[in-house]
């Protein structure tokens, strides 16, 4: 709580004539909303219209540590006379103005007035030998303990405060400039792969890609095969492990030999066995190739590259 000393303003003294009329139309004041256009006869300022806080203290507790420190009293061994005289000093000073403020201090001031009291009372002999306990004991613990708070407090107001040390900066951030990225988990890593093996396996495709097999070669093989044989089974000319073209060249190519009468193929009879034989021709005039050599030059004219 603050204790105040008052300092009324002095009442103004009434004007020795009437003012003169405001401006047609011009308010001077308002009063409770209601615009004022003449002055009121005689200005009255109440005496507390003014008040001065001079000092300002918390309560009792901080009078009392603001007078033990401001005398140099040592807390330990209050004179407990002069104390009491200046604390009761203050209390009739806000008595007089504020009774309401000066209620908490009056409990207080009889507390100082007892523990006064009890020590200016005379002590029986007995009581002398023993031991007995200061009554400024307790009063001396509560001042130590407020002295204690108030340090605490003040330590904490010193610390810096938002709004009144210092004002915490703002600064306009932009979210879309920095992605905020997903968080990715193994298992998400792993699902992500398999659907683009999935996917790989819809779009998949396959070349094929023709070779280039000549008739002309094949044939040369076939009789190649036949010489010095009186005769070769059919299936025996055919090479399966080289694949399908090479066994249709390889057909194509006996074929065309029998076509160029360069081979004759033979069967006894139905359903039986297949027999190719090479033909026997006529001595080649000199010069002349062998019947491999007329069977490529024929082959070169009948035969095309598949």
């Amino acid at each position: 709580m603050g204790a105040a000393a008052e300092q009324p303003a002095a009442d103004a003294p009434a004007p020795d004539g009437p003012l003169p009329p405001p401006p047609q139309g011009e308010a001077l004041a308002r009063l409770y909303g209601e615009p004022l256009f003449e002055l009121p006869a005689d200005l009255y300022i109440p005496p507390d219209a003014l008040e001065i806080f001079l000092e300002a203290f918390e309560g009792p507790l901080d009078l009392l540590l603001y007078l033990i420190r401001r005398q140099n009293f040592n807390i330990l061994d209050i004179p407990m006379g002069p104390l009491t005289q200046q604390y009761m000093g203050y209390v009739q000073e806000i008595r007089n103005r504020n009774l309401e403020l000066a209620a908490e201090y009056l409990l207080m001031a009889a507390m100082l007035i007892e523990i006064k009291s009890r020590m200016l009372l005379p002590r029986p002999p007995a009581a002398e030998e023993e031991d007995e306990p200061d009554p400024r004991a307790k009063l001396v613990q509560r001042l130590l303990e407020y002295e204690k708070t108030k340090l605490a407090a003040r330590a904490l107001d010193a610390l810096p405060q938002p709004g009144r040390d210092f004002w915490p900066t703002q600064a306009h951030f932009d979210l879309e400039l920095a992605p905020v990225l997903p968080h990715v988990e193994p298992e998400d890593l792993r699902r992500a792969w398999l659907a683009i093996v999935r996917r790989s396996k819809l779009v998949a495709h396959h070349t094929i890609t023709r070779e280039k097999l000549s008739v002309r070669e094949y044939m040369s093989h076939v009789l190649r095969d036949l010489q010095g044989k009186p005769y070769v089974p059919f299936e025996a000319l055919f090479r399966p492990e080289l694949g399908v073209p090479v066994l249709v060249v390889t057909f194509i190519a006996l074929l065309e030999l029998a076509k160029e009468t360069l081979i004759e193929v033979v069967q006894a009879e139905a359903f039986a066995p297949i027999y190719v034989l090479a033909r026997q021709h006529e001595p080649a005039p000199a010069g002349g190739d062998d019947a491999e050599g007329a069977a490529g030059e024929q082959a070169d004219a009948a035969a095309a590259p598949m």
